[in-house]
């Protein structure tokens, strides 16, 4: 039996924190979370040196980092990108994809399930995330127009068939056939995402009703409020804000979204309603300069500056180069969230929001033991993966 205790920290639970803490693994699965007066021998160690323990974060929409992206058509993209993001406390995370070919999605599927089954280390992915090609054109943002189309059932279909990977699909619902596109990702246990739409709100709300529970990069690629005939109507945002059953999730890289946005969503949405993603490209955690969004081969051009990857006449931002650990600290520090809190849209909502809550998402008994440790600004020490250490500093022994 394997066994690892991390002790001598601050656990953080989605509601609260526990001094002097400690969780204790074995074989891959927390067994205890709480005050550090569990008997335990025969362990593996961390001493955490007062630093917060916490679950492991969770990205539900990437598309690389590290000088990787998932459109590169190999492999080893996946598992390098996977090693990289255990460095920034991630351990579990949907692979992302573009609007392209159907020959490179079709490739790209093709590597993720070849990863599944050969990546040794580094952070988990439990599912697929496919970013178009159904989208609203003028709302298209970064996303290649050439490839942007309605959903057709024989093409949607044929992707289906394909692998049982996919856990969520964001598509415009307002398109043609974009309701019955959702009913279907629901039979399929697949969440409809709603994202680079120009829908009005009883749209968004028809759309809610056929299964579109969840809003991708809230602000970003979607309509606000405009006339329409003399009469004004709401968008995408206002519907996302003011349905309150409707989970949505931000870019809270501090230039994506402004801090009094920050504030606004978390103040209407809360905690339990928002996650953080990265929408990273290969650019994140890279130095900034020019980069490239999408597969190296028909990728589109982009310069990487201030923080964030704009597209060439820097008239549009082309994707974040974010990392979990930034994301975390702009909630705490740019929204004023408590560190609970913070943690929680990181953690316990998006493994709610996909789906594996049972699994993953929070310091439990029976969940996996997928723990990360870090300091008061949120400087990753060490990030646990099933138990085994993915990455750690020379700060802990």
């Amino acid at each position: 039996m394997d066994r690892l205790k991390i002790y001598n920290g601050t656990l953080l639970t989605p509601y609260r924190r526990i001094e002097n803490g400690c969780v204790i693994c074995e074989d891959g699965v927390i067994r205890y979370a709480g005050k550090n007066t569990e008997p335990a021998a025969d362990c593996r160690e961390i001493d955490a040196h007062g630093q917060y323990i916490s679950p492991g974060f969770i990205d539900i929409h990437t598309h690389g980092c590290g000088g990787y992206d998932f459109m590169d058509g190999t492999a080893e993209a996946f598992c390098g990108a996977a090693a990289e993001y255990a460095r920034h406390g991630v351990t579990a995370f949907l692979p992302t994809t573009l609007c392209s070919t159907q020959d490179s999605l079709k490739n790209t599927i093709k590597c993720y399930e070849e990863a599944k089954k050969t990546c040794r280390t580094g952070a988990r992915m439990p599912g697929l995330h496919l970013e178009g090609p159904y989208f609203a054109q003028n709302q298209r943002g970064a996303q290649d127009p050439r490839y942007i189309k309605n959903p057709e059932p024989t093409e949607y279909e044929r992707i289906l068939d394909w692998t049982d990977g996919i856990i969520r699909w964001s598509a415009a619902p307002e398109l043609p056939g974009g309701l019955e596109f959702g009913r279907r990702l629901r039979g399929r246990g697949i969440l409809p995402s709603i994202a680079h739409s120009d829908a009005v709100s009883p749209q968004v709300e028809e759309a809610f009703e056929n299964g579109y529970t969840h809003v991708t990069h809230l602000y970003s690629g979607m309509s606000g409020v405009r006339r329409i005939n003399a009469y004004r109507f709401g968008g995408v945002i206002e519907s996302a804000l003011g349905i309150e059953e409707m989970t949505v999730e931000i870019i809270a890289d501090g230039a994506h979204l402004p801090a009094e946005l920050l504030k606004l969503i978390y103040k209407i949405k809360g905690a339990s309603r928002t996650a953080l993603v990265s929408d990273s490209m290969r650019a994140a955690g890279m130095p900034e300069g020019e980069s490239i969004i999408g597969g190296l081969s028909d990728g589109q051009r982009v310069i990487v500056e201030d923080g964030v990857a704009k597209l060439p006449d820097r008239a549009s931002f082309a994707g974040s180069v974010a990392t979990a650990d930034r994301l975390v600290r702009n909630m705490i520090k740019l929204a004023g969230a408590p560190i609970t809190d913070a943690v929680r849209m990181m953690t316990s909502t998006p493994a709610s929001i996909i789906g594996v809550r049972k699994e993953k998402g929070a310091l439990s008994p029976g969940l996996d033991a997928d723990i990360v440790i870090f300091d008061e600004n949120v400087n990753v020490s060490c990030t646990v993966v099933g138990g085994t250490v993915a990455y750690k500093t020379d700060r802990l022994h």
